[in-house]
């Protein structure tokens, strides 16, 4: 996979058991990378390794006064300083090829999760931890994805140095052979607690870019109640809670750097001392000394490549864990089995009861916003599970009925699918950058014109808003560009704005969270009428408890407790179901009681004077 390639046509089925799983998936998936990283890696370091051979051969020619020998060492320097050129540009190409494929593919996992989430994930994952992993964690992973071929490479290159020293001269081949691997492992218990720094730096620095996040997806609501200094503080503290984390974790790996240039030097004066005394007595030659010492001294450089990897591991194992976390979410608890069709007819939640007759506009009210968020969640498919619910894999998520539409399982459906059939509008909707043309070209029936979508959400002075803010676009409100989430706009015209895009839309069934809760009364009434017009004969959903909505559905649900308790108008419910009117009318829990023993005075007393009527009669 070459970088020009990008992005892969298809990303692959990741290993999300644990984050060391998936990074041995990544590593297994780009397997050809790492071979010719492994191939350049080794040609350059047995390139450097022979420099020490052809030193130790020049200096034993002139020692000689060897003109031929001085010769043929000369060239052998040329041609090892060619193929060391040679291999170490194409190590940093094949590795850097590793990398950032590594993390287009964790990207594009990324991307492709929460595109079949969509704005379920953050309910989930906090924003800031899904910002965290799409930037900094994928550099992270794609760090170890690259190191891995570069330490194979110099493991390996190790290995045959210490062999070729033995077999070259033993009397200090073997002291090199023996010392390696010591200095190699001797950083192994340190190791265990650098992880563990590393980890709490990694977590310190997530919350820090979730609270970051926060505070700006909220500053405009900060700045109205004078709540920057307090946000500003909470950031102050945690940023400097990531810099001490940083700080501890740095003088480990400080540690671990020092223990790496001791005992290699330690090495080096030993066989210093040692050679010099072969030497002296004359059983190894001045040029064999300097041979060994020089090849002794650049094996440090591939020593360095073991830092690396375990600095990388200990990184990388952290952000592969919070991808992994990402990862593991899924849309449903079962896959898809039905393929190429688009169910139509009523939408149905077996779990609550809740019935949406096909072609009727349908309010559902519920006395717990969050149940409301679960519930619309839920009618358009987007029920997210894990592997496990505890995430060790020991206790089973628990599996819910999934809803349906026109009798077929929206979990068995293929996405988009899915996605046509039923489209949920959050009670937060995000408006993309970008002009008020592109916010509306979105895939949709064709049956309904942005035009007429705009009207039915009343969207009337949000145009002119927009057309005065614009001078550019010549007073065409479709041209002026939006800010990122809209913030140039106030709450009731983001909201407005997002209710025309999902008329624009028209799926067959429509889910509307609290699609009115951002505007006055009298918007919200003509709102209300423009979505039951423009959704004529189309299954409309709206979660609400405004009188003015309930008013003009065409029946009303009760849900409270996870189940439906009742189903009629608005002004049924309102005179014979308690708890509707304390939902609606905003009556407290200790007046129901009272009330429900008032409406059952009232019927009685109703009943007794039809009776009385019908002796008089």
């Amino acid at each position: 996979m070459q970088i020009r390639d990008l992005p892969y046509a298809d990303p692959g089925d990741p290993d999300v058991r644990s984050g060391p799983r998936f990074l041995l998936w990544l590593g297994r998936n780009q397997l050809a990378g790492q071979l010719k990283a492994l191939a350049w890696g080794l040609l350059h370091q047995c390139a450097i390794a022979g420099l020490p051979l052809a030193v130790g051969l020049a200096v034993q020619a002139v020692i000689d006064r060897s003109g031929r020998g001085l010769v043929v060492a000369g060239v052998l320097i040329v041609a090892l300083g060619v193929l060391i050129a040679v291999g170490d540009t194409m190590l940093h190409r094949t590795a850097v090829t590793n990398w950032i494929t590594a993390a287009a593919r964790v990207q594009q996992l990324l991307a492709r999760k929460t595109a079949e989430l969509g704005s379920a994930l953050t309910r989930r994952v906090a924003a800031g931890e899904v910002v965290a992993v799409s930037t900094g964690d994928v550099e992270k992973i794609g760090w170890f994805v690259e190191a891995l071929s570069r330490f194979a490479a110099a493991a390996t290159a190790l290995v045959l140095i210490c062999v070729g020293l033995v077999l070259y001269l033993p009397a200090l081949g073997v002291l090199v052979a023996v010392a390696m691997p010591v200095l190699a492992l001797a950083v192994l218990p340190l190791l265990p607690r650098a992880t563990r720094r590393a980890d709490v730096q990694r977590e310190k620095a997530g919350k820090a870019t979730e609270l970051a996040s926060d505070t700006v997806a909220g500053l405009r609501v900060l700045r109205g109640i004078g709540g920057e200094e307090l946000f500003l503080g909470r950031y102050r503290r945690a940023s400097q809670e990531v810099r001490e984390a940083a700080v501890r974790s740095a003088r480990m790996w400080a540690l671990i750097s020092a223990v790496q240039v001791l005992l290699p030097g330690i090495l080096l004066i030993s066989l210093v001392v040692y050679g010099a005394a072969l030497a002296r007595d004359g059983r190894i030659e001045v040029g064999q000394l300097v041979t060994v010492y020089s090849a002794a001294t650049l094996m440090l450089f591939p020593l360095r490549h073991v830092e690396e990897i375990a600095m990388a591991y200990s990184f990388s194992r952290p952000s592969a864990q919070r991808a992994v976390r990402v990862l593991s979410l899924h849309r449903s608890a079962q896959p898809s089995t039905i393929e190429g069709m688009a169910p139509a007819g009523d939408l149905y939640d077996p779990a609550t009861g809740l019935m949406a007759p096909r072609g009727l506009f349908t309010a559902v009210v519920c006395g717990d916003p969050d149940e409301a968020g679960r519930l619309a969640e839920r009618l358009g498919g987007h029920v997210q599970t894990k592997d496990d619910a505890s995430g060790d894999g020991t206790a089973p998520a628990p599996k819910v009925p999934s809803v349906l539409l026109g009798g077929v399982a929206l979990d068995e459906l293929p996405l988009d699918f899915a996605r046509a059939a039923v489209l949920v509008q959050d009670k937060d909707p995000i408006l993309l950058s970008g002009t008020l043309r592109e916010l509306l070209d979105v895939p949709s029936s064709g049956l309904v014109s942005a035009g007429d979508a705009l009207a039915a959400a009343q969207c009337g002075d949000v145009l002119d808003a927009l057309a005065q803010a614009s001078p550019d676009t010549e007073g065409d409100p479709m041209g002026t560009r939006i800010t990122e989430r809209g913030r140039s706009l106030s709450g009731g015209q983001r909201q407005r704005l997002a209710l025309a895009r999902s008329l624009v839309t028209d799926p067959e069934a429509l889910v509307l969270d609290e699609p009115t809760s951002a505007v006055d009364s009298h918007t919200e009434a003509r709102v209300a009428a423009g979505i039951k017009r423009l959704r004529h004969g189309r299954t409309t959903v709206a979660f609400a408890s405004s009188p003015l909505l309930l008013d003009l559905a065409d029946r009303v649900v009760l849900v409270h407790g996870g189940a439906v308790l009742a189903v009629g108008s608005h002004r049924e419910l309102l005179r014979g179901e308690p708890r509707y009117r304390a939902v609606v009318t905003r009556e407290t829990e200790d007046e129901i009681p009272a009330l429900a023993a008032r409406d059952a005075c009232v019927q009685a007393a109703r009943a007794d004077g039809t009776e009385k009527m019908e002796e008089r009669a």
